[in-house]
């Protein structure tokens, strides 16, 4: 019998234990045997729920234990879960987690204490939740050399998007539609502000390029300064509005990651994805363009993917998954980029433009600050990068 525990028991520690419920008998099939949810570490009461036999409240009980194999991480932020996953490492157990902060702004230290102790740190759900894109990205596509990776890599973002675009409402009145439906925080400034895309295309680049890419070094951009007219003249254009995350290995080796609201061809894949899916396109010299689709959050499909981790776990308990970042990336900067730009503005349309609709016109390609000089120069009122 294969023994796992969860620390911290929210939304996606108690979906983890739901799924373990539903699937046990094909997990055991899977697994070759059965696998018991021994202790679950949190520090609320417990005694009043169907878990009040494994619920503990000292770290201690899981570390000391020789007997637990696997310990799912799922208590969030970068403090104590830090501590804990270290512990737990060095203890011997494997880590399984969907902490993305960690796992950007942690996963090198953690994946080498891991390589040490020869045991696995994995962390599928982290990035697209239920989506799975990780271990296609370091394994399906390893005969590949990784070219790009872009992505809608939040849900709530996206959500909102859909309802600017859909239902014509400015941002703000989206912002409070959705935080009633729960897909926002009443805080919700990692999410508008794009942080949270920010360490999962983080996460993508360590992996598709084996270099470490840290959040505070990259450029990002959120969508609570979008405005609805921008928006509204970009779909009469045939372009959507989306957030992306984006990561790009350049001509001269370098590599350069950012986030930022863009301008999407309206025959682009990702164009279509709305709501609160995601979707995170790479592309290989060898494949071309593959797309991964699905709910990038939510108890359950998180949960499946923590699952898939701990049974991927057990199954290479002998010999561990070979995959991590060693030292930091070179990184170009964003405002090197060369790319076309969507600007508008009360001015006459400079040559090398197309005119849309309103005073709006996308630019030939040219690099980020080339951009925003022309910007500042036009006094222009918006200005978006237009992905190609």
């Amino acid at each position: 019998m294969a023994n796992f525990a969860i620390m911290g028991f929210g939304t996606v520690g108690g979906g983890v234990a739901e799924v373990l419920r539903m699937n046990a008998a094909s997990i055991e099939e899977k697994l070759g045997e059965p696998l018991r949810l021994k202790y679950i570490l949190d520090v609320r009461d417990l005694s009043a729920t169907p878990y009040a036999g494994a619920a503990v409240k000292d770290f201690s009980v899981l570390e000391n234990d020789p007997d637990l194999d696997v310990v799912v991480e799922s208590i969030g932020g970068a403090k104590i879960a830090l501590e804990f996953t270290r512990r737990a490492l060095m203890a011997g157990k494997h880590v399984v987690t969907s902490n993305k902060e960690l796992v950007a702004a942690h996963g090198k230290e953690l994946l080498a204490i891991a390589r040490e102790k020869n045991v696995n740190y994995l962390f599928e759900a982290s990035v697209g939740g239920g989506i799975p894109v990780l271990r296609p990205l370091f394994q399906c596509l390893a005969g590949n050399r990784i070219e790009e990776v872009v992505g809608i890599l939040n849900g709530t973002t996206n959500y909102i998007l859909t309802r600017m675009v859909k239902g014509g409402i400015p941002f703000g009145e989206a912002l409070k539609e959705a935080q009633a439906k729960g897909y926002a925080e009443q805080n919700p400034a990692a999410d508008v502000e794009g942080l949270d895309a920010g360490r999962k295309i983080c996460i993508l680049s360590d992996l598709a390029w084996g270099r470490e890419v840290l959040p505070e070094n990259i450029s990002v951009q959120g969508i609570s300064g979008l405005d609805l007219k921008d928006v509204s003249i970009a779909s009469g254009a045939g372009y959507r509005v989306k957030l992306l995350g984006r990561a790009m290995k350049l001509a001269d080796g370098t590599q350069c990651a950012y986030v930022a609201p863009h301008l999407v061809p309206a025959d682009c894949p990702i164009a279509t994805v709305d709501g609160v899916f995601n979707a995170i396109m790479i592309r290989g010299n060898a494949v071309g363009d593959v797309m991964f689709y699905g709910r990038g959050a939510g108890d359950l499909p998180t949960a499946s993917a923590v699952m898939g981790d701990v049974i991927d776990a057990l199954q290479h308990r002998g010999k561990r998954r070979e995959l991590g970042w060693s030292e930091s990336a070179q990184l170009t900067g964003f405002d090197k980029l060369v790319m076309p730009w969507y600007l508008r503005g009360g001015f006459t349309a400079p040559a090398d433009c197309t005119a849309l609709s309103d005073g709006a016109v996308v630019t030939g390609a040219m690099t980020a600050g080339e951009a925003k000089a022309l910007a500042e120069k036009l006094g222009a009122e918006a200005l978006l990068p237009v992905l190609q």
